[in-house]
């Protein structure tokens, strides 16, 4: 269902550097997972650039792990559930809708492409594609947690449209009222999605004068101890136990950023085709201006 006939998957446990077992195991989900999410990139630049993200497998491969470009979220799963998939594993593909910063009346779209994983009678969720994704699947169980890293996250079984119950990713920080300072990050429901299902979803993202990954680029980068993101010229570091460091870049600098902070290559010409918009939204006041 996957097309994993059509991955090599030499290639991309060289390229995550995964040199362990390859029995379908718990043990393999939680070091390729953790694998996927600290190597391969993620950006928004094809939407933002092209509106254009194709899915089959070997454009993902191509891109993410050849030229060592970054996509999102259903470019990683595309590429993560073939791995799965070829390496024997049993899972079930599901959307969620991202709640940060989102009016809970208005609820954003079934836009997040995420796998839960069957393990000798229990279920995982396994979240590569986020940007700032577990370093480990959650048991689908109401209280489930991630400690890997120092960014925890909560599963909960909870209402999460008008009364609808589902499941709850929290993670900690941002505003919030619970004491604890878990945040709704996104929610979803156990509806099996498939390939022509992400395909509607992507052709949205992609495409949609609507998302926001059409209207300006976002890069983020996750390593152990620190998170990076890039929103069109803002460029924001954060670290565990420490505050935000945020600063405000120039269009000529942004293809040696991708390249230094992001480790995310552009060929010349698509350097050119990035500063060029980003000159135009810049110009047109629709970059974001933060202050350090």
């Amino acid at each position: 269902m996957w097309s994993s006939e059509h991955l090599d998957l030499d290639a991309y446990l060289t390229h995550l550097g995964y040199e362990g077992d390859r029995r379908p195991t718990l043990e393999t989900l939680r070091a390729l997972q953790r694998a996927h999410v600290l190597t391969v990139r993620w950006d928004t630049l094809d939407s933002f650039l092209y509106r254009e993200v194709r899915l089959d497998v070997p454009s993902v491969q191509d891109k993410l792990v050849r030229r060592g470009r970054g996509g999102y979220c259903y470019e990683h799963v595309a590429l993560f559930a073939a791995a799965l998939e070829k390496l024997g594993f049993r899972f079930t593909a599901v959307s969620g809708r991202v709640q940060l910063g989102a009016d809970s009346v208005h609820p954003r779209p079934a836009t997040h492409a995420m796998l839960i994983v069957d393990l000798d009678g229990a279920r995982w969720l396994s979240d590569v594609g986020f940007g700032h994704s577990p370093l480990e699947p959650i048991e689908l169980v109401d209280g489930g947690r991630s400690e890997a890293g120092p960014w925890p996250y909560l599963l909960r079984w909870q209402d999460i449209t008008h009364g609808s119950p589902g499941w709850a990713v929290h993670q900690r920080g941002g505003e919030t009222d619970d004491p604890d300072g878990w945040v709704v990050r996104q929610v979803f429901t156990e509806t099996p999605q498939y390939p022509v299902d992400y395909a509607v979803g992507n052709h949205f993202v992609a495409t949609h004068d609507r998302s926001p990954f059409v209207t300006r680029p976002y890069i983020q980068r996750q390593g152990i101890d620190r998170y990076d993101t890039l929103d069109a010229l803002v460029w924001t570091t954060e670290r565990p136990g420490r505050g935000r460091v945020t600063r405000t870049v120039g269009p000529h600098e942004v293809p040696e950023l991708l390249d230094d902070v992001f480790g995310i290559r552009t060929d010349p010409a698509e350097a050119r085709l990035l500063v060029t918009r980003l000159r135009e939204l810049d110009s047109a006041g629709r970059c974001g201006r933060s202050s350090p």
